[in-house]
């Protein structure tokens, strides 16, 4: 019997990630946060920039848009422009995102349109030679940091709440329930919303690292998640290796852009300044 999920998806699987990735599993909770909220697939919008992740919007039975390397979220938000009655996803991973995409990032979360962001964060470049990404944790290895790369990363998290994004939280593949109701929290806010997802990339990633089994994945990242009540209770010197993991903002007073946009549309169209 299938699930009740499965009508959002095509007829084109399973899918071509490659063992223990994190994507399917990013995936499946999306799926099950939009069928237990009742959403119409008829009005849904998903977009994908480029990368493993990207390849989602493959998947999925809805009006879809396959986007360019780091531009799925101008391409998304001319989508909730144009149709501001539609739900808006957009899938992307750490280097489509905060890389090539990071000034797109920025302005989306100033403007505050009222979309779902997913960024699923596997600290690398998977599909395109593993090189390392915004994202990739200082020392770890890639392709173009064989000895460990010195860059210092982003918390993308941080970022998001400092170019002023209404909703922000973390989730990972372990916590996969709860990733499912930070999506179905992330759609409910009136604003944009941006949810970071831990994944699992054990091929150009985990190889690389000394974690080359999905399985010492999934504990590595069950070990180094912590809920953000119990992060409350905790000092900076136990956390620097952790990812808190929950709603970490949420602001209901901002002004939504299309809202903004119609209104004065509407002002000017009415012969006032």
């Amino acid at each position: 019997m299938k699930p009740a999920y499965q009508k959002y998806f095509r007829d084109n699987l399973p899918h071509i990630w490659c063992a223990g990735c994190g994507n399917g599993i990013v995936m499946s909770a999306w799926a099950r946060a939009v069928d237990e909220l009742g959403l119409d697939k008829n009005n849904m919008i998903g977009v994908s920039g480029i990368g493993c992740s990207s390849r989602i919007t493959g998947y999925l039975d809805l009006h879809t848009l396959h986007t360019a390397h780091g531009r799925a979220l101008p391409f998304a938000t001319g989508a909730k422009m144009a149709r501001p009655d539609m739900d808006v996803f957009v899938f992307s991973g750490d280097g489509d995102c905060s890389a090539i995409g990071g000034n797109h990032f920025i302005h989306a979360c100033r403007r505050n349109i009222n979309m779902t962001l997913i960024v699923i964060n596997n600290n690398i470049y998977g599909m395109t030679g593993g090189q390392f990404s915004p994202l990739t944790p200082f020392g770890k290895k890639a392709t173009t940091a064989p000895y460990g790369s010195i860059d210092r990363s982003f918390n993308l998290c941080d970022l998001a709440i400092g170019a002023g994004a209404s909703f922000v939280a973390r989730g990972d593949i372990f916590h996969a329930k709860q990733l499912t109701d930070l999506i179905k929290a992330g759609y409910q806010h009136k604003g944009f919303s941006v949810i970071e997802v831990i994944a699992a990339c054990p091929i150009s990633y985990g190889r690389r690292n000394g974690i080359p089994n999905p399985a010492d994945m999934m504990q590595y990242i069950k070990e180094h998640t912590v809920m953000k009540a119990a992060a409350e209770k905790m000092s900076a010197e136990e956390l620097a290796d952790k990812h808190i993991i929950g709603v970490l903002q949420e602001i209901n007073e901002a002004p939504e852009y299309c809202e903004s946009y119609a209104a004065l549309c509407e002002r000017v169209q009415g012969g006032t300044k």
